[in-house]
């Protein structure tokens, strides 16, 4: 599984923020394969959908948790309030609502599912590169936001496929793996740290490619393991829930401004249009010019 920073920002050393490749999963390299590249963005710990993109405001107070949904810039699509940089990005993705699967709950276990379809493991391989800094402060002054501008780098001198972790562990530090109790994190930290990290790195990222004119080129894909129980927890959080969770995808002849399924009024489980990992990579291998393994989701597409 790909790996976090693990030394201070002034420190980064190339192996310790980004690992790319994904290749044989893929079939990136292969001949024929076409030229659009892949930056996977996992956000490791599965962040809750009823916390982030899939706000239950109606619902009772256990579930509809302590956000209040915002307006993005597309009528109809609201996401958290954690979240004001992306909601006027909503014209660039696409957020997929009804992804599910049945592999363990367990974080492995889950993000080798949605990586593969199947359980099968990865390779990765780094590059590094330097650079402006008032760029790199868009990103944000941490790992996961110089991963993220990093990435596009890398993008931009030619590789195909790279893979940013979001973090290292899910345990002692702030996450989307929000439990309510130590070793994890409060469903505060989403408002606090892991919401304006994951907000200023992803806009920013979306941003710089489009500015290149690299967006059409370059699918960004966001996701986590799985999403979180619809009902809160006694401590407070929300735990392991892989029946119904959002991921995000932009760029790389993926329409934005749309939604793609839909949850229940709890959001736990797809009301219509599900979504397996299966689908997921399938849609990815279509983006990239691969010839697909399962069905991809055509209605995404330009």
């Amino acid at each position: 599984m790909a790996r976090g920073v693990q030394q201070p920002v002034n420190a980064l050393r190339r192996r310790d923020f980004l690992l790319t490749g994904v290749v044989p999963l893929l079939g990136l390299g292969s001949p024929g394969a076409g030229s659009t590249s892949c930056i996977l963005l996992l956000l490791t710990g599965g962040p809750s959908h009823l916390d982030t993109w899939d706000m239950k405001p109606d619902a009772p107070s256990e579930v509809r948790g302590p956000f209040r949904p915002i307006r993005t810039n597309v009528p109809g699509i609201e996401i958290s309030e954690i979240f004001p940089r992306m909601a006027r990005q909503a014209h660039r993705y696409t957020l997929i609502r009804s992804v599910h699967h049945t592999a363990p709950p367990s974080h492995n276990s889950a993000l080798e599912t949605m990586l593969t379809g199947l359980p099968e493991s990865i390779l990765n391989r780094d590059r590094e590169r330097a650079d402006d800094v008032q760029l790199r402060a868009k990103y944000g002054w941490n790992r996961f936001g110089q991963s993220c501008f990093h990435a596009r780098h890398l993008i931009e001198s030619g590789v195909r496929f790279v893979t940013v972790s979001m973090f290292d562990t899910v345990f002692d530090e702030m996450t989307w793996d929000i439990h309510g109790w130590r070793p994890f994190s409060p469903i505060s930290c989403y408002r606090d740290v892991v919401g304006p990290m994951y907000d200023s790195a992803y806009s920013a990222l979306l941003d710089d490619l489009s500015d290149r004119g690299l967006l059409g080129s370059t699918l960004v894909v966001s996701m986590g393991e799985f999403g979180r129980t619809p009902k809160i927890n006694p401590s407070g959080g929300r735990d392991h829930w892989p029946h119904c969770f959002t991921i995000q995808m932009a760029g790389g002849g993926i329409r934005g401004g749309q939604i793609y399924g839909s949850s229940d009024a709890t959001g736990a489980a797809p009301r219509d249009q599900p979504v397996s990992p299966a689908n997921v990579v399938a849609t990815i291998n279509k983006a990239l010019g691969i010839p697909p393994d399962a069905e991809p989701l055509r209605e995404l597409f330009l």
